[in-house]
């Protein structure tokens, strides 16, 4: 992905919003946390890898142990310089005979190839871990789906499936609505992080070699009915703060406000400010342009760091799990869980 231009919008809140209440049930940092580190156990998760392939099939049958429906859609997609690359969107659906107000919440689940941002030159054809670009997108997803499955239970390790004998939680809260009736689509991405790297020979930067999973899915969505998408890029991050990006203001404004607000209330607006962040050539870019889903990207904006402003980790070898913070983790998963209960 890459950053176009930079811009500063700022919008009030209501007073609307200061009557708001947050919803009781908790998105677990924690259990996001251990999903985050089970992806990489996998190693770098790079196109035509085994890692890659054995990672796929454990995200697939995470989502399916929490009674999600999956289906893989599969293709072999063409890298920047022609590589064949064995491509699979994961697509988990719960509810999913329900057509109204559906939502799609995705992220990209592979590994960037080459570590081409790394400040010693010597790594910049290393695999990046992508432990906050790629897994703690999945990781959010993967908790959100533990939480609204109808058969939710405890926090498990997600190294090991969930012992059915286990109680319902005695302490299941109270919310505006029934978790049975949301009608939601997880998505993962495939082949997101094969954009041209930085030492590509004598080549330029294309956004088109960006994103390749998404620009497959929204030209062959498995359906169309949605009312707005969620893109979640880099969301574990240390110091990491979620502007409204350019394309998403442009393409759905009224989703970034009812994120943002969703994000007050649930009382982490400091990791949200009300301010425009940079145009980022993303996973979101063709959900909107190609499928018509009016689809808006969280991503941190740094817009202080020398490295790269999406943070002094991004497409380096230090993407690991040192620099995985579960607060990061939690500020975007509650504010999402609140945003999904009280739609």
């Amino acid at each position: 992905m890459m950053t176009f231009t930079a811009c500063n919008q700022q919008k009030k809140t209501t007073s609307s919003d200061d009557e708001a209440q947050p919803v009781s049930e908790q998105f677990e940092a924690d259990s996001a946390y251990q999903f985050c580190a089970a992806q990489c156990d996998f190693g770098p998760r790079t196109m035509n890898s085994d890692a890659h392939e054995q990672c796929g099939r454990w995200i697939a049958d995470k989502f399916r142990s929490y009674g999600l429906q999956v289906s893989e859609q599969t293709a072999t997609l063409r890298g920047y310089d022609g590589t064949p690359l064995r491509a699979t969107n994961i697509i988990a659906s719960l509810n999913p005979e329900q057509q109204d107000n559906r939502i799609l919440i995705c992220a990209h689940w592979d590994s960037r190839p080459w570590a081409d941002n790394d400040p010693n030159p010597d790594n910049h054809h290393t695999p990046v871990m992508a432990a906050n670009d790629g897994a703690s997108g999945v990781a959010v997803m993967l908790e959100l789906a533990r939480i609204l499955s109808k058969d939710s239970q405890h926090p498990q390790s997600p190294q090991h499936p969930q012992n059915p004998q286990s109680p319902q939680n005695p302490q299941s809260p109270q919310n505006p609505q029934n978790l049975s009736s949301l009608a939601l689509d997880f998505i993962c991405f495939d082949a997101e992080d094969w954009g041209t790297p930085q030492w590509a020979e004598g080549g330029t930067d294309n956004s088109d070699t960006w994103a390749l999973g998404a620009q497959h899915w929204a030209k062959n969505p498995h359906r169309r009915d949605f009312t707005y998408g969620i893109l979640l890029d880099m969301v574990g991050g240390e110091g990491a703060r979620f502007y409204q990006e350019g394309y998403s203001l442009h393409y759905a404004p009224s989703v970034v406000r009812s994120v943002w607000k969703a994000a007050q209330v649930a009382g982490y607006s400091s990791f949200f400010p009300a301010q425009g962040g940079g145009t980022i050539t993303d996973d979101h870019v063709p959900v909107n342009q190609l499928a018509g889903i009016p689809c808006i990207d969280l991503v941190p904006y740094h817009p202080d760091c020398e490295a790269s402003s999406f943070g002094p980790t991004w497409h380096t070898v230090n993407d690991d799990m040192k620099h995985i913070d579960k607060m990061t983790l939690k500020a975007v998963g509650q504010t999402l869980l609140h945003l999904l209960l009280t739609e």
